[in-house]
């Protein structure tokens, strides 16, 4: 529960401290002095959004500060455990600045934490009530938040919003590939008929080159031939004018010299080196000429091959050499499209398991909806009846959806009808009930579900507006057995709800010269005769009321 509360600097509080206790603290105060100040800095520890008109004129920041004690709360120490962020002596201190910038920083425990870390949190210590909750009454999403939470499915409804949204991906991921595969199709074919044709082409590494070197040898056979034999006659079979035959006489010639001078011994040398290389040479070219045929039936094989690889380059638009690039990419793109095709076969699978796993989680959140709306049917009943609408009747209607449909928030809409009178038939809250039959509702709702709450400390905030007279004393009695139970904070202006509570805050406004601030009082069991008779009569107390006063406090 909230057992501490600082605020400094926020709006026209310039400082406050309370201290509070279990039970039920209401909280009073003339028009205009600030009653829910106090409450508004709390919904900014809690999370609640902020900006610069929060700080109070004049100074740099805002700095609310709110101590719980979660002796009570095992989820609230479970969570603040999971991230290291429990404190030693069963509390949390939530705090939050604002300064005059507009700028907001929130704290747990000390440590800096975002703002939807405070509200998560906020969650599990603290339940708010408004009168502006009246109003969000008249929307079915606001039914249907209620009787989930009346019902303890938040949870299990939030699950199910989950898996709608897991069925509604995978939905749109599967269209897409299905209408990427439409698209594809021509694709495909035209994929697999390029591909059929490169696979019969079937060529090899290394091999154009192969055959282009081969077409050249084969288209140039006679000439190579004739040069061949020619290079043979020049250089030995020619006796009379061939180069061997040259040599041998210009060695005989240097021989009788051989010895008288070392360069002619040196040139004689080379000249029967060059004789040993050129028979050599001559040897070569008649062992080739030995093996070389003229293959006419080959180079028409070769021709008929290179104008097929010709071809089928031409037709890609490619070098004749990129055609084992080009394939290899045709291969990786058909194989991309198939995994597609797999992947659709995959996802189609996945969301017929995704439907089976909502179906499951939807049906069993019927069930509870089903069973916990006749319990909310009774309990807002009986309590709206003991608030001035004796004949009044409140009925929550379970309208179901397509049930192949996979909705975020459930196979049903829910909604609450209202009769005021008996006889009438239920409709819909906006067209039956008054504004002051709206509070009371609103009122009945709010108490029939908070007494289901596991939160500990449950705010009101002026939720009696529109309730007066004999209704009033039943609504203080009703907030008070909630505070029994836990902790109630109420904001009223109803003198019979002040007298119920267990704790009375009075807040004042102060004038000075140049400011105003707000005060709050922790009233006494005089202050608080004084402060009911207010409420009852006005400014100028009288005996009457003061008498009227002490009695309504001494009936409690």
């Amino acid at each position: 529960m909230l057992v501490h509360l600082a605020v400094n600097n926020y709006a026209i509080v310039e400082h406050l401290e309370l201290e509070l206790s279990s039970g039920m603290t209401v909280i009073t105060g003339e028009t205009g002095a600030g009653k829910s100040i106090m409450l508004d800095a709390l919904a900014l520890t809690l999370g609640d959004r902020a900006d610069s008109g929060a700080v109070r004129p004049g100074t740099d920041k805002a700095d609310i500060l709110a101590t719980f004690d979660i002796s009570q709360i095992p989820e609230a120490r479970a969570w603040l455990d999971d991230r290291d962020l429990n404190s030693t002596d069963q509390q949390v201190i939530l705090r939050r600045v604002i300064t005059a910038e507009g700028r907001s920083r929130g704290y747990i425990n000390g440590s800096p934490c975002p703002q939807q870390d405070l509200k998560a949190l906020g969650e599990m210590l603290i339940d708010i009530h408004s009168q502006h909750e009246h109003q969000s009454l008249l929307k079915p999403d606001t039914h249907r938040r209620l009787l989930d939470d009346y019902t303890g499915s938040t949870d299990l409804a939030r699950q199910v919003h989950l898996a709608a949204q897991r069925c509604k991906q995978t939905e749109q991921a599967l269209k897409q590939a299905s209408e990427k595969g439409n698209e594809q199709t021509s694709r495909l074919q035209l994929l697999t008929y390029q591909l059929e044709e490169l696979d019969n082409l079937s060529l090899q590494e290394g091999e154009l080159e192969e055959l282009e070197n081969d077409q050249r040898q084969l288209a140039n056979a006679g000439e190579i031939m004739q040069s061949c034999q020619h290079v043979i006659n020049l250089c030995s079979e020619n006796d009379s004018g061939s180069v061997l035959h040259a040599l041998t006489i210009s060695q005989q010639r240097l021989a009788a010299f051989r010895n008288s001078h070392h360069s002619l011994e040196e040139a004689d040398g080379m000249l029967a080196s060059a004789q040993i290389q050129i028979e050599e040479a001559v040897g070569e070219l008649t062992r080739y000429l030995d093996h070389f045929e003229a293959d006419p039936e080959r180079q028409q094989q070769v021709e008929e091959r290179l104008g097929a690889i010709y071809d089928l380059a031409r037709k890609h638009k490619v070098n004749p050499d990129q055609l084992p690039v080009l394939q290899q990419q045709l291969i990786d793109e058909l194989e991309s499209m198939q995994r597609q095709d797999a992947d659709a076969e995959r996802l189609a699978e996945e969301l017929v398991a995704y439907r089976e796993h909502y179906h499951q989680l939807a049906h069993d959140l019927s069930d509870k909806r089903k069973e916990g709306a006749t319990r909310l049917e009774e309990a807002v009943t009986r309590e709206i009846q003991q608030l001035g609408m004796p004949g009044g009747r409140v009925q929550v209607q379970l309208s179901a959806h397509d049930a192949q449909s996979c909705l975020p928030h459930g196979m049903e809409n829910v909604e609450l009808l209202v009769s005021a009178n008996p006889g009438q038939p239920a409709k819909p809250l906006a067209k039956v009930a008054s504004g002051g039959e709206l509070s009371r509702i609103s009122l009945g709702i709010q108490v029939s579900t908070a007494q289901t709450s596991r939160v500990p400390t449950l705010v009101f905030d002026e939720v009696d507006v529109g309730i007066g007279g004999p209704t009033a004393e039943i609504v203080g009695n009703l907030l008070r057995q909630l505070g029994a139970h836990g902790q109630v904070l109420t904001v009223t202006h109803l003198p019979q709800v002040a007298a119920q509570g267990h704790q009375h805050l009075f807040v004042r406004k102060e004038q000075g010269k140049e400011s105003t601030s707000t005060r709050i009082d922790n009233l006494d069991k005089d202050g608080r005769v004084h402060e009911v008779a207010r409420m009852l009569g006005g400014i100028d107390l009288t005996d009457e009321s003061l008498a009227h006063a002490r009695k309504l406090l001494s009936a409690v």
